[in-house]
């Protein structure tokens, strides 16, 4: 969604509103494509004395699949976003200032990337979550390990002597 600003530039106290969907659900994160779901974006850009600020919330809910067990769960994220905007960039190393367009905003384009960055690297469907025995491949989280566990190599001669 691109948001024209000429409006509100040079107008203390202006705002310009938004609120859009952004269909997020072709995007592939480590073979798997959890953002089902439109992605809702609100927000606002407000001249404060000048100063172009965009103020938006991006949030949709995930469909992921937990890295330590493997169980399907459904997660919601929420990305707060705050930027500066400006028309024209005096250090070109500032990476928390938003270049316009001329007068536009590439919304769509700002708020897809800050939620792309915001994803998580690794998913857990609990915080707890004790993911799967390595030999018999049980749920620790539902179910109890089968496995006989196997004795210390180093106190085999000690076992030995049990028998």
């Amino acid at each position: 969604m691109r948001l024209e600003l000429g409006d509100i530039i040079h107008v203390p106290g202006g705002v310009k509103n938004f609120d859009f969907s952004l269909d997020l659900s072709d995007l592939d994160f480590y073979g798997e494509k959890p953002i089902c779901e439109p992605v809702r974006v609100q927000g606002r850009v407000v001249n404060r004395a000048g100063l172009l600020l965009l103020e938006a919330t991006a949030s949709s809910n995930l469909h992921l699949r937990c890295d330590s067990c493997g169980t399907p769960f459904e997660r919601v994220k929420t990305v707060e976003v705050e930027r500066m905007l400006a028309t024209e960039l005096e250090d070109e190393e500032d990476d928390d200032i938003i270049l316009l367009d001329g007068s536009i905003l590439d919304v769509g384009e700002v708020m897809t990337t800050e939620f792309i960055l915001e994803m998580d690297t690794k998913n857990l469907c609990r915080e707890d979550c004790k993911g799967l025995c390595p030999g018999c491949g049980v749920n620790l989280n539902v179910g109890v390990c089968r496995c006989k566990p196997e004795p210390d190599p180093r106190l085999a001669a000690l076992a030995a002597l049990l028998e």
